[in-house]
C-alpha cells in the first residue's frame, strides 16, 4: 500500500530541494541545473528567485554566466521565457518543440500567421538569423518585409517559438521591471545529446517529486505523459496525498520531516515554487489562490511564513510594500519585516521595506 504524505510533508520536502529551508552555498550554475529553468518572463525576477536560495548571491555573478553562455534565455517551458543552462538548453528544446509549435498556433499570432505555412516561416526565420545576430526589431521587420501586410512583431513572436532562438544577455540583465522592448536574437548553437521524456521526468522529480503525472504536465506543458511514468514505475517509489492522488518520487529521494522550522522567504512574481504542480496546496491555500493568480496569467510575488504563502509583496518607487493575507503574531511580524529589510537591501538604490496592515 503507498504511504500516504501529508500536506506538511510535501511542503517541506519541497522546500529542501528547491532551496528555501536553508540557503545554499552551491554555485549558481548548479543551482539552475537542479532546479531545471528559472521564469524569466521579466528580466529581474530570476535575480531574486537565486537570492532567496543561495547565501551571498550576487548580481554580478548570473550577469556573468549570461554573458559568456553557460545560462541563457529563451522560450521553455510552458512556452514562457525561461533561464537554463547553456547545456542544458539543448538536451530540453527538442523535448519541449512539440509544447511550443502548439503556442505558435495560438489565436495571439492568428492576425499575422492565418494562411501561412508555419513550417515555411520557420525556415525564413533560420535563414535570416543564419550567421548573425539580429535585434527583436530588425527581425519583425525583415520578416514583414517577407510578408507585406502581416504584423512582423508577432511573426517574429512565432519564430522564436518554432526556432531554438536565444535572447542576448541584454535580455536578462539586471535593471528596469518590465520586458525589454528590443533584444539581440541568434540561433542556438546544434548540440547533441536530446533528453528523452523519461530522463524528464527523474530531473523533475528530484526538484519538485513527490509528484503525480498532471504536475508534471502543468509544469512542462507535456501532455499525455501517463505511459512515460508508467515505463518508469519500477524505478520509482509510489505515495498518494491525503486527496488520494497517486504521487511518484525518486526511489532513494528523502522525505523532510513535515514539523521541521523554515525561514521567511520573499520569492520572486512566476517562481517556481507556485508553478511547479497543478496542485498547489502544498505551498499556497486554495481560498489564498486568486490574490496569488488574479488572471491574465499573472503571478504576484510572495513571501512564505511557515513554508505556505501568507501574503504578497510589490515595488512601488522605492518602496517594498509587504502586504500579509492575515494578521500577523508579533513575532512573525518581526521575521518578515527583517527578511523583507534583507530583500530590500538586495535591490538598492534606497529601497525600504513597509509592511503594510492584513489586508
Amino acid at each position: 500500500m503507498n504511504d500516504v504524505l501529508s500536506v506538511r510533508t510535501l511542503n517541506r520536502t519541497l522546500l529542501e530541494r528547491q532551496f528555501l529551508t536553508e540557503r545554499t552555498g552551491l554555485p549558481v550554475t548548479e543551482v539552475v541545473e537542479r532546479l531545471v529553468a528559472l521564469q524569466a518572463q521579466e528580466p529581474n525576477w530570476p535575480y531574486l528567485g537565486l537570492w532567496t536560495r543561495i547565501e551571498d548571491f550576487r548580481r554580478e555573478e548570473l550577469a556573468a554566466l549570461l554573458a559568456d553562455g553557460r545560462v541563457v534565455r529563451s522560450a521553455s517551458l510552458r512556452s514562457t521565457q525561461h533561464l537554463t543552462g547553456g547545456a542544458d538548453f539543448g538536451r530540453w528544446r527538442p523535448l519541449l518543440q512539440p509544447v511550443l509549435d502548439r503556442t505558435s498556433r495560438a489565436r495571439y499570432f492568428a492576425p499575422a500567421t492565418d494562411g501561412l505555412d508555419l513550417d515555411e516561416l520557420a525556415a525564413t526565420g533560420r535563414e535570416l538569423l543564419a550567421g548573425r545576430t539580429l535585434s527583436r526589431q530588425t527581425l519583425a521587420a525583415e520578416l514583414a518585409a517577407r510578408h507585406p501586410g502581416r504584423d512582423g512583431k508577432l511573426l517574429a513572436g512565432a519564430v522564436q517559438l518554432r526556432v531554438p532562438v536565444l535572447q542576448g544577455p541584454d535580455s536578462a540583465a539586471w535593471g528596469g521591471w518590465g520586458t525589454r522592448p528590443n533584444t539581440s536574437l541568434s540561433l542556438a548553437e546544434q548540440r547533441p545529446g536530446e533528453l528523452s521524456a523519461g530522463a524528464a521526468v527523474l530531473r523533475y522529480l528530484a526538484a519538485f517529486g513527490p509528484a503525480g503525472v498532471a504536475d508534471f504536465q502543468a509544469w512542462s506543458g507535456l501532455t499525455r505523459t501517463r505511459a512515460v511514468f508508467e515505463e518508469l514505475r519500477p524505478r520509482l517509489r509510489a505515495h498518494r496525498d491525503e486527496r488520494g492522488t497517486e504521487l511518484f518520487d525518486l526511489p532513494d529521494a528523502p522525505l523532510a520531516d513535515p514539523e521541521r522550522p523554515v525561514p521567511v522567504r520573499f520569492l520572486p512574481a512566476y517562481d517556481n515554487l507556485l508553478l511547479g504542480h497543478a496542485d498547489r496546496t502544498r505551498v499556497l491555500a486554495d481560498p489564498d489562490r486568486p490574490r496569488v493568480m488574479p488572471g491574465s496569467a499573472r503571478v504576484r510575488p510572495t513571501f512564505l511564513l511557515d513554508g505556505f504563502v501568507a501574503g504578497t509583496w510589490a515595488l512601488r518607487g522605492t518602496e517594498l510594500l509587504v502586504s500579509p493575507f492575515r494578521p500577523l503574531p508579533d513575532a512573525a511580524a518581526g521575521e518578515v519585516a527583517a527578511e523583507a529589510g534583507r530583500l530590500a537591501e538586495f535591490l538598492g538604490s534606497g529601497h525600504r521595506a513597509v509592511l503594510e496592515p492584513a489586508a
